[in-house]
């Protein structure tokens, strides 16, 4: 198992994956969309991946995207968010 990576770093690229898919994570947690837990929960997901140069790269070649990049352990709570128009 490898160590999660640092979180500002990865609340960074999580932020970013946000706003490229168009989900404000912010206004989200502040409407309580996300909770404490959930929020904390993206953070660690998005911290135990082991591709963060990649997604760093697919952010820097894609600010405005339809979907997450293929793999991210947040897709799919992005994707849910991006549905309620978070």
């Amino acid at each position: 198992m490898q160590p999660l990576g640092d979180p500002l770093y990865h609340l960074r690229l999580m932020a970013r994956m946000g706003q490229a898919t168009g989900v404000d994570l912010s206004a989200a947690f502040a409407s309580g969309a996300i909770s404490h837990e959930d929020w904390a929960a993206m953070i660690t997901r998005c911290r135990g991946c082991d591709a963060p140069a990649q997604c760093e790269a697919f952010l820097d070649a894609n600010t405005r995207t339809d979907a997450p990049m293929p793999g991210c352990r947040n897709a799919d709570q992005l994707m849910q968010l991006k549905g309620r128009g978070a």
